[in-house]
């Protein structure tokens, strides 16, 4: 007889893919899911037996659902009022590991972003080759699709996202060290010092949802970036905290007023300046980083 398969090893690399693929971590942890019950259907099915390489097939099914899910939410989202951004993943801070680095990029606010402009072949293949090391012939059998059309959708997904890129990530020491000047430069309404801070292309986003105050459109440069942190740094509610975090990779913050979260934002840089912030404000996508859960 057999030895039973424990799926709930691969939790984790299906929730990293998952997470990728539909920008949500409450949509990837249901993607997740629902894989694990179409397994445990096959299984009461007694067809688990027939599938050779249980991990393929655990990924197989996840994609292709979260596939479908994308193809279902396009409606939503091009109606979405204001900015979509991706739902914020929050970490503790901690030393940062030297192989984490370009794991970390995959997770970035900019990049996830880039992502939503691809189709979800397309988006499925490039995450699969680039970020998750998939052979061609295996992204193949995943999207149904010859191995020749899934290399053309590598390559249209790689010319799309390739200008999302930073041209210079630096350490997360370095990191620590720009947003210490950042945290300085607000505190004391240093619009000129704040400035200096951002790449003079820089730009912020906020995500609203309509549910939450925030910006309708991008912001874009560095002074009216400036001003705009010192515009809405007596804005907060008495008693609002400001908790350091890593989010999506990068450094960045959590507002929390009691236990309730008020905002995440995430910063991106190129080279020793902030070249993207990503702030997140719609309740919606801030439940699960509720203190006790995050």
């Amino acid at each position: 007889m057999a030895e039973p398969v424990d799926i709930y090893a691969h939790r984790r690399q299906l929730q990293a893919i998952a997470y990728r693929m539909l920008g949500s971590m409450a949509e990837a942890e249901d993607a997740v899911q629902e894989t694990f019950l179409r397994w445990h259907r096959q299984d009461q099915a007694q067809q688990v037996s027939e599938i050779r390489e249980p991990k393929a097939w655990l990924i197989t099914t996840l994609t292709r659902h979260c596939i479908d899910r994308l193809r279902a939410a396009k409606a939503q989202r091009e109606s979405y009022v204001g900015m979509w951004l991706p739902e914020p993943l929050v970490e503790e801070p901690a030393i940062e590991p030297v192989d984490r680095l370009e794991l970390a990029e995959s997770l970035s606010m900019a990049m996830l972003m880039m992502l939503e402009r691809l189709s979800p072949d397309e988006r499925a293949a490039f995450l699969l080759h680039e970020v998750f090391d998939t052979d061609y012939p295996d992204i193949a059998r995943i999207l149904g699709k010859t191995e020749a059309a899934c290399r053309q959708l590598v390559h249209r997904a790689k010319e799309r996202v390739k200008a999302g890129k930073p041209r210079f990530v630096p350490s997360r020491a370095e990191q620590e060290k720009v947003m210490a000047g950042f945290r300085h430069a607000v505190a004391s309404g240093d619009v000129a010092g704040l400035a200096a801070l951002f790449s003079a292309d820089a730009t912020l986003y906020s995500d609203g949802g309509g549910k939450a105050t925030a910006t309708i459109n991008p912001i874009f440069g560095a002074e009216k970036i400036a001003r705009f942190f010192i515009g809405v740094r007596d804005k907060q509610p008495e008693g609002a905290e400001i908790v350091p975090r890593i989010v999506n990779g990068s450094v960045g913050y959590v507002v929390y007023l009691g236990d309730k979260v008020l905002q995440a934002s995430h910063f991106e840089f190129d080279g020793d300046r902030i070249a993207e912030v990503h702030i997140v404000r719609n309740p919606d996508k801030l439940q699960h980083l509720m203190r006790g859960q995050a």
